[in-house]
């Protein structure tokens, strides 16, 4: 089984949506076994505790290690997670760690591209297309290696609120496909075990 720990800042609609997609049997082998989330006031941690996950909030870069490692966490999903991760987690979960970002990276990405301000930047670019990353996390801003991406065409009168909504909904499918990717090519664990129990 492989233990994923989500971490979050807000609303937590792909937490969500990884929940249904783990419960309907879509994401054999895994299970979220703790939701961090950076502020109290995430909605997330609703979302969490009525699926009875527990749900911690963690503030501290220092203490994000050790929350991880007390749960045996396999997997880190940021799913809408604001802040920067320290280097040491970087590197103990170095291919571990899945980020969903809502445009076609390599374009509206990086530092100050998050929530409507890629979809205005978007439509402001007059773009055709836009879409959503799934990628690996590394010590850049939206800088990692791609797992998958998928398309979503911007059409004729689209606001930054009608784009978002329409690209959220990839998301919610494309984060857990991307996850199942990674999950098949995880390396055994330390000592030749393997992920699954």
């Amino acid at each position: 089984m492989v233990n994923i720990s989500v971490l979050v800042s807000g609303g937590g609609t792909n937490l969500q949506a990884l929940i249904d997609k783990i419960q309907a049997g879509e994401l054999e082998g895994a299970r979220i076994v703790q939701v961090i989330a950076s502020r109290e006031d995430a909605y997330a941690l609703e979302r969490a505790a009525k699926a009875g996950i527990k749900g911690k909030v963690v503030k501290e870069t220092g203490r994000l290690l050790s929350e991880l490692a007390s749960e045996n966490t396999d997997l880190i999903v940021l799913a809408g997670y604001m802040k920067v991760l320290e280097p040491a987690v970087i590197d103990a979960y170095r291919k571990r760690i899945v980020n969903i970002h809502p445009s076609l990276i390599p374009k509206y990405c990086g530092k100050g591209f998050y929530g409507k301000r890629v979809h205005q930047a978007v439509i402001d670019g007059k773009e055709k297309v836009s879409g959503a990353t799934v990628h690996f996390v590394d010590e850049g801003v939206d800088t990692g290696e791609i797992i998958l991406q998928r398309e979503v065409p911007v059409e004729p009168g689209d606001t930054a609120d009608t784009l978002a909504a329409r690209v959220l909904k990839t998301e919610h499918v494309i984060l857990a496909e991307g996850i199942k990717k990674v999950m098949a090519e995880l390396p055994e664990k330390e000592g030749g075990k393997k992920w699954a129990e």
